[in-house]
């Protein structure tokens, strides 16, 4: 028997279990399973040049078309390129299968060239790791290669009832690389797997929901706080939990339940500004919060909930500990969708439900002030010509179609995402590597996710993390791939300015004389020319004329990149206008309903 026929053995276990999408690495090393994989007629390979942007690529092809894609590299510190997309696959929970070929074990640890340790290279960042044996055609070599690679793709799906996330099979081969066989598939394309799981939803029992019904304060004082998530089903189970409850969601915009078809009738989008400080909000302090996904992105809410300290209850249903606030909190281990219905099922039924809609009532009559006020805000900053950096989210929560997919790179331009996405109809997909929060790969992933096909992409990304992922910029030239990218350039790091080493009078540590190189960082790089040179169509646009810039680059095929210049010091201050505006106009408000009621009593 041929070594060609454990790589059949191999790749037909990868469709049989479910592998549609491969991302090739030039290599020597693993010259076998990239030619494995190419012949066979299922599968989509693509070949990038760089290992770590093929590995978010990867990563955000699977995000967008919600299945396990698979990435070869060769051996050495092409692996090691892979750690950090295998880090934020890891804590996004996205499905990637890591296929790297290695030396085989005569030539390990003895300075043999292009050599690393690879076994468990990527520690606790990933599911599962196995390593399998030397390809020699044996029939129980073949039924064992089926079986890991079943059992691995099946892992990165969450089929061990843990989340999904990264998988890693270590491939040793021998010269002559070559296979000494046919490729292709060995079996009819559509069979099923070898090693296959069947995994079922998590539910609470009904004395559990019942329990959990209990704990809901009298005062009705709760929120529904939406953090990021990717299942389109739960914001209509977090609706009809709300009904049920009388609280308001609090949506971050990664999760999904600000954009689509949905009644958004209690959502509140603009936390950020409602939970800073002020009379409201220490009117408004919740008792009980019941929240589904990971960790919301809005730093004021964080505030509000460390410093409120009320009952909070995270569900789950991936068995994780996401509690960054380090507050009492209760875990519950149970499908989020099942959970949420079963809770406003059971409190429906019960008939005594703590619902207070003045609670509710007030959240978003102060939600549509707040959104009035930014708006108008916005509206006249615009109309001035003055570039503002929340601007593109506005528009974009416009002009996507249904379908599309919004990314927004970390540092800035997530929080602006945050405070500017506004609620809407159209069924949108907000995106966002949250799960190590880097400002690397972003470019990367966003034209990962375009090779799905699911819809238009648009990605709004600062300056130093574009500069981080320039070469991201190939894969589109080579894969035909379609993205309007905002590119937000205030020449530097704008987030520190909203930090307290912008402002920091301290010699004795070096601010504010070293503030400038070490955390502004000041570049002075015109990437238009190199955005040209990778393929990319490359556009200066001003607050003007940005609106129309992205909805004639959403039409077209290809990328094309939007540089928007902005100013980091002036940034900061019209952030602090937008919410003192925002503050002045619940204030008024409230003043308002003040006088109201003393009117009507008088």
């Amino acid at each position: 028997m041929s070594h060609a026929a454990t790589l059949r053995a191999m790749v037909d276990e990868l469709v049989a279990a479910g592998i549609r999408d491969v991302i090739v690495c030039p290599g020597s090393r693993s010259t076998p399973i990239a030619l494995a994989t190419k012949a066979h007629p299922a599968l989509r390979v693509r070949v990038l040049l760089d290992e770590r942007s093929a590995g978010y690529f990867a990563l955000g092809l699977a995000r967008a078309a919600r299945r396990p894609v698979a990435v070869v590299v060769t051996s050495g510190t092409a692996v090691a390129n892979l750690l950090p997309a295998t880090v934020e696959a890891n804590l996004s929970r996205v499905p990637l299968l890591l296929l790297t070929a290695d030396r085989p074990a005569e030539l390990r640890d003895r300075g043999a060239p292009q050599t690393i340790d690879q076994v468990r290279i990527f520690g606790e960042h990933v599911r599962w790791f196995a390593e399998l044996p030397l390809p020699d055609g044996e029939r129980v070599t073949l039924d064992h290669v089926a079986a890991v690679v079943g059992r691995a793709v099946a892992i990165a799906r969450g089929g061990s009832g843990t989340a999904p996330g990264p998988v890693h099979l270590n491939l040793p081969y021998r010269e002559p690389l070559i296979p000494d066989g046919p490729l292709g598939p060995a079996c009819a394309l559509e069979r099923p797997p070898f090693t296959d799981t069947l995994v079922g939803r998590s539910t609470l029992a009904t004395a559990d929901v019942a329990g959990l019904a209990a704990r809901l304060p009298v005062s009705g004082r709760g929120l529904i706080v939406a953090g990021p998530q990717d299942d389109p089903s739960l914001p209509a189970a977090l609706v009809r939990l709300a009904a049920a409850t009388g609280y308001p969601i609090v949506a971050d915009p990664l999760s999904g339940v600000r954009c689509g078809g949905h009644d958004r009738g209690q959502v509140i989008a603009h936390v950020d500004h409602l939970a800073r400080p002020g009379p409201w909000r220490e009117a408004h302090l919740p008792e009980i919060v019941l929240r589904f996904g990971a960790a919301p992105t809005s730093k004021p809410l964080a505030t509000l909930l460390a410093e409120a300290v009320p009952v909070q209850i995270v569900v789950d249903g991936d068995s994780g500990w996401r509690e960054p606030a380090i507050i009492p909190t209760t875990f519950v281990h149970a499908d989020p969708v099942a959970t949420a219905l079963a809770l406003a099922e059971h409190l429906v039924f019960a008939g005594d439900a703590p619902i207070e809609r003045q609670w509710a009532r007030a959240w978003s009559d102060a939600d549509a002030i707040a959104d009035r006020a930014l708006r108008a805000w916005l509206a006249a900053r615009t109309q001035s010509g003055e570039p503002f950096e929340g601007l593109p989210f506005a528009l974009l929560g416009d002009l996507l179609p249904n379908g599309g997919l919004l990314w927004a790179g970390n540092s800035m331009p997530v929080r602006d995402m945050d405070a500017w996405l506004p609620l809407g109809e159209r069924v949108i997909r907000p995106l966002s590597n949250r799960g190590a929060n880097g400002i690397d790969g972003v470019v990367s992933t966003a034209l990962g996710s375009a090779a799905a096909g699911v819809g238009p992409v648009a990605l709004v990304v600062g300056d130093v993390s574009f500069l981080h992922d320039l070469n991201a910029l190939v894969a589109a030239r080579l894969h035909d791939l379609s993205a309007t990218i905002v590119l937000v350039d205030n020449d530097g790091g704008g987030i520190f300015s909203f930090l307290p080493q912008a402002s920091a009078v301290a010699p004795e540590v070096g601010l504010p004389e070293h503030y400038e190189e070490l955390f502004g960082t000041p570049h002075g790089i015109d990437v238009g020319p190199i955005v040209t040179a990778l393929g990319g169509e490359f556009r200066e646009v001003s607050a003007g004329d940005l609106r129309a810039a992205i909805a004639d680059s959403l039409a077209r095929p290809g990328v094309q990149v939007l540089r928007f210049r902005t100013d980091r010091d002036t940034n900061v201050r019209m952030h602090r206008e937008a919410a003192a505006a925002v503050s002045a106009a619940v204030a008024a408000s409230v003043a308002a309903s003040i006088g109201a009621a003393a009117v009507g009593r008088a």
